[in-house]
């Protein structure tokens, strides 16, 4: 029989052997310890590489065929859409700001990461320069022209390149990034343990996940509380209806999975057919609200572990940004962080190791991100449908 382990496990796997590994390098003789150490130094400068080259080409193959396809939903009623799911996204994204802002620092102390002298880091036997084809805001700008130019024209013909390119990289995506992330972690992780950083890290995990949960929830009240006084319901009777949705997430880990189930716990909730047909498979794409809390929330705890500048004003940009490349989220486990790396190294400047940090920290509660994205689609498809009458019956 064979035993499948998830993603999620093989992570906690890789970081605890990192830990014990790290911790026993020192008693080992010299020579052997730091030959495997950086044995996994080289591989994490190669992968490290390879995601920053595959970023682009991961934004154009999902934002330009998403938007082009956006363009062929019908007029009103996919503008609504559209503009409550990015107005969802960044109250979402505001409010963890101010969230972790507020309470991390509490927990962390700034710049605790740091370490007195790099020279014990465990260096790679060389180095390899993977220069990406374009830099992130190039690939952005190319697939917005690509998507809207798609959309203006109806080309049938360069949407199928596209949707096969969108493939070939989701392939990329699920057989070679997401199987090598545990070894990237455990390279991470062995490192940090080698330099005695890790737990000064591991301290901020479980509080960071604690303040993400409970966020998730407050925004779901929030989008309910909403909906429910725009229709005259009960918030907490419509989020009990939209259990499913939130439990059958938590096991599937994509929005694009759940639809089934979203769609018929959406309909349960008042909102027309018509309405609920159009709008859950849209928003299983385009809206992101408990991965943007996610990826706000780590994002600021790994800034100030590493003592870099925190402020609203320059951080906001990041969440408009952030808003539109969840666009690009890959249906599959940790999509929206991989979509997000090109924004994090290049507007919040994170290096390869505060990118794995991130990494192991969105993926410890993915899970849960997805269920409050899914459920919030229900109480956006009951906003959608009271602004839209014409469309009920």
């Amino acid at each position: 029989m064979k035993i499948k382990v998830g993603l999620i496990w093989r992570i906690i796997i890789a970081i605890g052997l990192a830990i014990l590994l790290g911790w026993s390098l020192p008693l080992l003789h010299e020579g052997f310890a730091k030959g495997f150490g950086r044995t996994f130094a080289t591989f994490n400068m190669i992968f490290g590489g390879f995601l920053n080259f595959v970023v682009p080409l991961i934004i154009v193959a999902f934002i330009a065929p998403g938007i082009a396809k956006l363009g062929k939903g019908s007029g009103k009623l996919l503008g609504l859409a559209t503009a409550f799911a990015y107005i969802s996204t960044i109250v979402a994204g505001v409010l963890a700001f101010f969230a972790a802002t507020t309470i991390l620092p509490n927990f962390i102390k700034t710049g605790q990461r740091q370490i007195e002298g790099n020279h014990h880091v465990l260096k790679p036997f060389f180095e390899l320069e993977l220069t990406p084809l374009m830099g992130v805001m190039t690939a952005l700008l190319l697939a917005f022209i690509l998507g809207i130019g798609m959309a203006s024209i109806n080309s049938k013909s360069m949407l199928a390149f596209f949707d096969e390119f969108n493939l070939l990289i989701e392939k990329v995506i699920s057989y070679i990034i997401i199987p090598l992330l545990p070894i990237h972690i455990f390279g991470i992780f062995l490192n940090m343990t080698y330099t005695g950083e890790v737990a000064k890290v591991l301290s901020v995990f479980a509080m960071v996940f604690v303040m993400i949960i409970a966020l998730h929830l407050i925004m779901l009240l929030l989008q309910y509380t909403v909906a429910g006084t725009l229709n005259g319901k009960n918030p907490l009777m419509l989020m009990k209806t939209m259990a499913p949705a939130y439990m059958t997430a938590i096991g599937t880990q994509s929005s694009a999975a759940t639809i089934p189930v979203t769609l018929r716990q959406a309909k349960k909730t008042g909102a027309s057919d018509k309405v609920t047909d159009f709008t859950i498979p849209l928003f299983a794409t385009i809206h992101l609200s408990g991965s943007t809390i996610t990826l706000v929330s780590c994002s600021i705890g790994v800034l100030l572990m590493n003592g870099m500048p925190i402020e609203f004003g320059s951080y906001f940009p990041f969440i408009l940004m952030l808003g539109v490349t969840m666009i690009a989220a890959p249906g599959v486990p940790g999509g929206a962080v991989m979509a997000a790396v090109g924004l994090l190294g290049k507007m919040l400047h994170f290096d390869d190791s505060m990118i794995a940090l991130m990494i192991a920290l969105y993926m410890a509660q993915d899970s849960f991100g997805t269920a409050t994205n899914v459920t919030g689609d229900g109480a956006l498809a009951m906003i959608v449908d009271r602004f839209t009458p014409k469309a009920k019956g």
